[in-house]
């Protein structure tokens, strides 16, 4: 269906892609895969018209094709979801839906009615019962990833490009959306999948292309090739894979709550001592976050207690939770987390400005020898430190948000999500930077969906139910079935 030749494409004076050739045929599931920064959302934009290649051509149907914005790829059937969702959270979701889709008929007067009819099949295809009149705002993030999906499979494309389409969702809704992948194919839609999860590409990819840092590697059918030869051909090396270490967690007490309960958890309790890794399982909604944002002092405290370091602590505001000893990295980088207009640097340094100002004035030398050695530690890869932290892909993204949690250097660190975006090898560095901090007797609870790294990276595991901890399990006694059923409450 669409052929790339040759293409090359530059940012500033970093090579995004050098001489990528690659092709899409009509009702294949084709996988990207490659380290972040290895060129897959780049090449996804050129073929959805968001950016245009230095050098090379796009063929479509076997013609020379130019694809100046994403309405005109639109135009030829092409949709993208991207990584970081382009919807607009003051508008309601069918309004999202149907703003800017040539499926539609606009006039001057909007028709409610046809509306929610155009917008009713969409939303029930990929699992959503909310109505089209509800805000998007109003939605979890694993909710407005669906909206995105809804909203290009309404363009009605022969081509749909699904940017890390999963990294927010629940398992369940990972499954309904490998399902309606397998479907889209056998009704000959073409669909351009990039993503880091192993387990997940192989049970859909017809093929695979593989990118390192911005050059094509090698394209293979996946029933030719394995997890290990990826992996290999992306990092240019083996991997070895770190496990955790084995501790009776013998520190001292560091961080004890009892009866935790706000609007969103009620009567959770747990204890941390130094040098824990606390893993938090859970489905998406059961309140892992949430014990996050009352620990920062982000969500009211209605009743339990919380001690820190041998004190009552009752957090006031993140300022408070910080100058306390608790930090968080939240779950959403781009709203949450980041500044995507202000560089890598300040962005790293976010939470420990103050350290650096003269009567308003930041002392540029000093924040940037504090902020480039932890910025190596985790390998953070930007062609400089001063460029917008939006020009970096979605793992190194991830790297400059846990450097603004590392900076601190607080007691306890709330990583919710951590690897949320991040390719195989990225995952093994934070892995082990999370060891690293653990080592020096830090607190960490790390919340995940996917239960290997948990199992993997911690000690214990708290274990969420509706709002409710349901269990705290020794990791290296558990497993991941054991822990699906009780997060699901059937245990």
């Amino acid at each position: 269906m669409i052929r790339l030749e040759h293409i090359d494409k530059h940012f500033g004076g970093v090579q995004a892609l050098n001489d990528v050739s690659v092709h899409i045929a009509k009702g294949e599931v084709h996988v990207l895969v490659g380290e972040n920064g290895a060129g897959k959302s780049t090449l996804g934009k050129i073929i959805a018209g968001v950016h245009r290649p230095d050098e090379g051509r796009v063929l479509i149907d076997g013609e020379p094709a130019e694809l100046t914005s994403p309405l005109d790829a639109q135009r030829h059937g092409i949709a993208i979801i991207f990584q970081e969702l382009d919807l607009f959270p003051n508008l309601t979701v069918g309004e999202n839906i149907v703003i800017g889709n040539l499926q539609v008929e606009h006039g001057g007067v909007v028709d409610f009615k046809a509306l929610a009819a155009f917008c009713r099949p969409w939303l029930e295809k990929v699992g959503l019962t909310c109505s089209h009149s509800t805000l998007l705002d109003s939605l979890s993030i694993s909710d407005v990833q669906r909206v995105a999906i809804a909203r290009a499979l309404s363009m009605k494309a022969r081509l749909i490009i699904m940017d890390e389409p999963t990294s927010s969702l629940p398992d369940d809704a990972i499954e309904k959306l490998l399902a309606l992948i397998c479907d889209l194919r056998d009704s000959g839609v073409s669909v351009v999948y990039v993503s880091h999860k192993m387990d997940e590409l192989f049970r859909i990819a017809d093929r695979i292309t593989v990118l390192r840092d911005g050059s094509h590697v090698g394209t293979s059918l996946a029933s030719e090739t394995n997890k290990e030869e990826l992996i290999r051909d992306m990092v240019g090396r083996d991997i070895s894979e770190m496990t955790r270490r084995t501790t009776g967690v013998s520190g001292v007490r560091l961080l004890e709550v009892n009866g935790l309960t706000t609007d969103g958890i009620r009567d959770v309790s747990f204890s941390m001592r130094t040098g824990d890794v606390l893993g938090v399982a859970g489905l998406v909604g059961s309140g892992r976050s949430e014990i996050g944002a009352a620990l920062f002092g982000l969500d009211a405290i209605k009743s339990g207690s919380i001690t820190l370091k041998g004190q009552e602590f009752r957090p006031k505001s993140p300022a408070h939770a910080m100058d306390s000893g608790i930090m968080l990295l939240p779950e959403d980088r781009k709203n949450m987390g980041l500044m995507m207009g202000m560089s890598v640097e300040d962005n790293a340094a976010l939470s420990i400005f103050d350290r650096f100002q003269t009567l308003g004035v930041i002392r540029g030398s000093r924040l940037r020898k504090t902020v480039e050695p932890v910025m190596r530690r985790t390998l953070v890869k930007a062609a400089s430190p001063q460029i917008a932290v939006s020009t970096l892909s979605g793992g190194n993204q991830q790297k400059v948000l846990l450097c603004k949690c590392i900076l601190p250097d607080t007691d306890v660190l709330f990583l919710d999500e951590p690897t949320r975006g991040v390719d195989v090898g990225a995952k093994e560095d934070i892995y082990g930077i999370i060891e690293e901090l653990a080592q020096e007797e830090k607190a960490i609870l790390f919340v995940s969906s996917e239960l290997p790294e948990l199992l993997r990276c911690c000690d214990r595991i708290l274990v969420m139910h509706e709002g409710r901890s349901v269990a705290l399990l020794n990791a290296a006694e558990t497993s991941q079935e054991a822990i699906m059923a009780m997060a699901t409450g059937q245990t």
